[in-house]
């Protein structure tokens, strides 16, 4: 595959920003889900908007996993593959990193994402499978969140020490280095040990590193508040896999005394502390309480999120939209009819791709939801069945719900979700059709974010940072019916942008009010507009485009970092 050679992007000062997974295209297996495709969406808004940015990531050769599903809903994963020379192109240049007492070579691929803007961001994709590397080696950048505590710090140590050091080899000059998340948060013990004060003797040891500067180099968003989703790694491990940066005593100062707590190590080394939503920065205050944590909610990339229907419509009458989103407070210039035949363009493309995959019987007039996302228990995927004899009145013969998501190999607990979701499918098949597609992925995304007539959300609160996949349905004319967490606490204005699910943010979370609530409003507001008010739920879709679409994009969120992060 040809490219651009390099050197082309290391005439100017670059962002750095690194991610352990980003997902630009669905063919290309190189991320697992929202943490992955929202660093893809932030590089292509990058593109759009010609920010001087290189991104740096694993390149993971047999991908997250294919999703296999039985007849029972039992999940199975087979490996897949990638093979990066039909993507990107390899560079000459090597580095090396410690690893276990072995000098690991790392090799970098090149992919570019280009805008039509005439904007290109470079992604490096860093590769340890080389026949120099012993074989234990080779196999670091092959399965995404694969193996266990040994494998993923090997993973960050080539991600954060070797992303820093493939950048210095290709001659990139950075100014900022964003971590997405705390993966790549070893990079900030590369930055000490090449900042080190001038001085032979000082008092203090810790005066040795120049701390500051290094945070002013550095950017940290934190994505999770779930204290399980913060990489921990004993010192004892520490020092079997990893060489010497700084000495372990040090590292403690900044990472943790009992633990290598990857979010600590960025919080202490970063100028720049963000949340992915309002809410999400309070409760990330509350985790780690004395740190200045902001807010830059999340948002997705416009054009890669709007299917072609839509794309169509918001051609013809808001021309400029892909890189100004802006423009959707003007969505009132689309006629009804046409916006909503838009919609049912879409809609059809989802059931036929329903129908052919399940042979569910799935029909075009009939009122579907929507819920597509990892099967994990935090999110309640079954929180619709928590009365299934209330379900089924409200829902028989008026209502079809339409499934997706993986859960990770390791998480037990999100493979009997789908095992449920399948078991209740069989149980109503009679009154309501239920289908759950397997092999969530980009492509799949898309089809059903713009093919539903509502998007389902029902985490539990305050578990959803942000929750990306229902700001792709704004997209498409799609109305949330959410639970108030992430950034639909910003997004919500009830029965004119959606519906919430349960109380208001300020009330303690309550799973059976949730439920309640959620067939209250599935049976006296949301079902009845959809049949009864044809006018009023176009409204509420014109509402959901005009006012979370035009905000909820990466382009805004893309000038708010600028802004407020990378030029301070």
């Amino acid at each position: 595959m040809e490219s651009a050679p390099v050197d082309a992007f290391t005439k100017y000062h670059k962002i750095a920003y690194f991610s352990m997974e980003i997902g630009v295209r669905s063919d290309m297996p190189t991320y697992s889900g929202g943490l992955g495709i929202l660093a893809g969406d932030t590089i292509k808004s990058a593109a759009d908007l010609k920010l001087p940015v290189v991104a740096v990531t694993n390149l993971t050769k047999s991908g997250y996993f294919k999703q296999e599903l039985d007849i029972y809903g039992r999940q199975t994963e087979l490996p897949d593959e990638l093979d990066p020379q039909k993507f990107m192109t390899p560079l000459r240049e090597r580095v090396t990193v410690s690893i276990e007492g072995r000098e690991v070579q790392v090799r970098a691929w090149l992919y570019e994402v280009k805008s039509a803007t005439g904007g290109k961001v470079p992604i490096l994709f860093l590769d340890t499978d080389l026949p120099e590397n012993d074989p234990r080696d080779r196999e670091i950048t092959y399965s995404l969140y694969g193996g266990d505590q040994v494998y993923r710090l090997k993973q960050e140590i080539v991600l954060g020490i070797g992303g820093v050091r493939m950048l210095d080899e290709l001659g990139f000059e950075i100014r900022k280095y964003h971590m997405n998340e705390g993966h790549s948060s070893l990079l900030t013990l590369e930055l000490l040990k090449r900042y080190k004060r001038d001085i032979e003797e000082v008092w203090d040891e810790r005066l040795v590193w120049d701390v500051e500067k290094v945070r002013s180099l550095c950017v940290f968003t934190t994505h999770t508040p779930v204290a399980a989703g913060h990489d921990k790694f004993t010192y004892d491990l520490v020092q079997q896999v990893m060489s010497e940066i700084i000495p372990t005593h040090a590292i403690k100062e900044f990472a943790g005394r009992e633990h290598l707590n990857m979010t600590l190590l960025a919080l202490n080394l970063s100028n720049y502390i963000n949340g992915v939503a309002k809410k999400h920065g309070e409760v990330s205050k509350g985790m780690f309480p004395g740190y200045e944590i902001n807010a830059i909610t999340n948002g997705v990339h416009s054009y890669t999120w709007t299917c072609d229907s839509f794309k169509r419509i918001y051609d013809k009458y808001l021309p400029g939209w892909a890189n100004e989103p802006e423009i959707f407070v003007r969505i009132g210039r689309i006629p009804d009819d046409e916006l909503w035949e838009a919609h049912m363009e879409a809609k059809r493309i989802l059931i036929d791709h329903v129908n052919r995959e399940t042979q569910a019987g799935m029909n075009y007039d009939t009122f579907t939801i929507g819920f597509a996302r990892r099967a994990t228990a935090y999110k309640r995927a079954d929180l619709l069945f928590t009365d299934i004899d209330r379900l089924a009145r409200i829902g028989e013969g008026r209502l079809q719900i339409v499934y997706a998501g993986k859960a990770h190999p390791r998480d037990e607990a999100g493979k009997q979700l789908i095992q449920r979701i399948f078991e209740i499918k069989e149980r109503l098949k009679d009154k309501i059709k239920i289908v759950f597609l397997k092999n969530y992925n980009m492509d799949l995304a898309l089809k059903i974010v713009s093919g539903v007539d509502v998007w389902l959300n029902t985490p539990l609160r305050p578990l959803e940072a942000s929750g990306t996949s229902g700001m792709k349905a704004t997209h498409n004319g799609v109305p949330n019916f959410s639970v108030l967490d992430g950034w639909w606490i910003e997004g919500h204005i009830e029965g004119y942008t959606g519906w919430a699910i349960g109380p208001s943010p300020d009330v303690p979370a309550d799973p059976a009010r949730d439920a309640d609530d959620l067939y209250y409003k599935l049976e006296t507001a949301i079902i009845p507009t959809f049949y009864n008010q044809k006018n009023l739920w176009i409204r509420i879709m014109q509402n959901a485009i005009g006012k979370n679409a035009y905000y909820f994009n990466s382009h805004r969120m893309m000038r708010r970092y600028v802004t407020e992060a990378y030029i301070r």
